[in-house]
């Protein structure tokens, strides 16, 4: 006969949510791939996971946004299918994205209190309850503010706080929580693992997806790792070697590495020439915090870490796009303008951004329109632009990095991703620049255009150019790179060279940072 307090235990550690057998399909991928998954009540459970991996997916899938194409999501045990993310939350469901999904322009307490406003005997929105429920509610919450101004006079990360005192204030069982801490200060980061550490003794599930090792080992309880739509690894968090995880993250088997880090540099490549570039101490928000990288004339530097680590937010910091509280770029020794694109375009530093969809190809123009876009200043004359210029140009570089069309007028959109990357890779070398800097250059592209464009990128440092190299397959850094500098959460791990660039130095360094029996605020409960 069971007991009473049997019944207690089973239903602690049963499933809040639960996913069996999940796939979901896209055009040309597969997002999950037979995916299985539990969260159990009161559990802070991490879901990791490198770009690609399916967390956003799986997350849509448990919320409603997606319907699985086979499996089921079960909730408190029963099966559901929710049709719209407002009948997961209705469930109990709530989720706070990493980008604010609140409406700017509604004051801070009616966004608080969005669809379910406190009502008068007559059926109005009683507006002086609504806004002294809301001001006790984020007082709780580190926001002392009139809750009556608009939500979007409010800095970022106090919006993203809004966001979670109205998804934890709708009486949620389950509260999803995706990247919540890269809008947030350091004192906003600690408001919210105190407000973790009450959801944990509330017995609140929530799923926290991050790539912030040191708050992963904190916070959480469980970890699951996605890669390439598959789960990799279930289980409790803290028992795991954080170079374990890492490896499980990237796909790169473990041989012999030291967790406690990478103290050698090796030898030094390229160390009689003078920097090309050299950035130093860039610091901007909380993404980056004194970064320094150099590239030597003919060098290709790797710039490695986890999705989160500060990679592209280097980058675009190099060429102007990234806001900085402090730092310099030079080029060549002369100091480079901050928060200037056009000013380091002019001195001769490229950046092929890692979304060639969104900042990148312009899909209604065609090629040769695509490839000169960048050069037009020096191809024309007095304003005027020469056609015949235009053509010596694309011939040029369609020739050498062999892009396949039909023609240089054909749309770039009909071209393959790999060809696509290609006219990209050819704009920005039709400004001759000095230093490319190349965010994950072949992403979705296939094997054989990947090939292709490794090749290129050696072609162009053996011609002299400096080349920053951003990806996040290993594997690309390791083949490709003179020197790899290594970031995590913001910051250099360590820099490597020569005989150092191994896998195993690499792991170690991003997995290094903290001992895994750090005691976190939600232990005690």
């Amino acid at each position: 006969m069971t007991s009473t307090a049997d019944t207690e235990v089973a239903t602690m550690t049963a499933p809040v949510l639960e996913v069996s057998g999940v796939t979901k399909r896209f055009p040309g991928t597969v997002a999950l791939d037979d995916v299985s998954f539990r969260l159990r009540r009161g559990e802070i459970h991490a879901l990791v996971g490198e770009n690609g991996a399916g967390k956003s997916t799986l997350i849509k899938v448990l919320t409603g946004v997606y319907r699985p194409d086979e499996g089921e999501v079960r909730h408190l045990g029963e099966p559901v299918g929710f049709r719209k993310p407002i009948d997961a939350q209705r469930a109990g469901i709530s989720t706070i994205y990493q980008e604010v999904n609140l409406v700017p322009l509604m004051s801070v307490a009616s966004n608080v209190f969005l669809g379910r406003e406190p009502r008068t005997r007559t059926g109005l929105v009683d507006w002086s309850a609504m806004n002294e429920q809301a001001r006790e509610l984020l007082s709780g919450y580190g926001i002392d503010t009139d809750v009556r101004r608009p939500l979007h006079t409010l800095a970022v990360g106090a919006q993203q706080m809004v966001a979670l005192a109205r998804a934890v204030s709708t009486k949620a069982g389950v509260v999803v929580m995706d990247e919540p801490t890269s809008s947030l200060e350091p004192r906003e980061v600690d408001t919210l693992f105190e407000v973790l550490a009450r959801l944990h003794a509330d017995d609140i599930s929530v799923l926290y997806v991050s790539h912030r090792m040191d708050e992963l080992y904190r916070v959480c309880d469980s970890v699951t790792v996605l890669r390439d739509g598959r789960v990799v690894h279930s289980g409790p968090l803290k028992p795991l070697p954080r170079i374990e995880l890492v490896s499980m993250m990237l796909g790169r088997e473990i041989r012999q590495i030291r967790a406690e880090g990478v103290t050698a540099f090796g030898e030094e490549h390229h160390a009689e020439k003078e920097p090309l570039l050299q950035a130093s101490h860039l610091s901007g928000g909380n993404k980056l915090h004194d970064v320094s990288v150099s590239v030597r004339p003919g060098e290709v530097v790797g710039l490695a870490g986890l999705l989160g680590s500060g990679r592209s937010e280097t980058a675009r910091a190099v060429v102007g796009a990234f806001p900085l509280d402090g730092g310099t770029v030079l080029l060549a020794g002369k100091p480079l303008k901050r928060g200037k694109i056009s000013a380091a375009m002019r001195a001769g530093i490229a950046l092929l951004s890692e979304d060639r969809k969104a900042d990148g190809i312009i899909p209604n123009l065609s090629v040769r329109e695509n490839i000169v876009l960048a050069a037009l200043p020096r191809l024309s004359t007095f304003g005027f632009v020469s056609r015949s210029k235009q053509d010596r140009v694309v011939k040029t570089f369609m020739e050498r990095l062999r892009i396949k069309a039909s023609s240089p007028e054909q749309k770039v959109s009909e071209l393959s991703g790999g060809n696509q990357q290609k006219v990209l890779l050819a704009r920005w070398l039709a400004t001759g620049p000095k230093v490319l800097l190349l965010d994950e250059p072949t992403r979705g592209i296939d094997v054989g255009a990947k090939a292709e464009v490794q090749a290129l990128i050696d072609e162009l440092a053996q011609d002299g150019l400096g080349v920053l190299l951003i990806s996040s397959e290993l594997e690309e850094i390791l083949d490709g790179a003179d020197r790899v500098v290594v970031l995590r959460d913001g910051s250099v791990a360590t820099e490597l060279a020569g005989d150092a660039v191994t896998e195993d130095n690499v792991l170690a360094a991003i997995a290094a940072g903290g001992d895994n029996d750090v005691d976190r605020d939600t232990d005690e409960t």
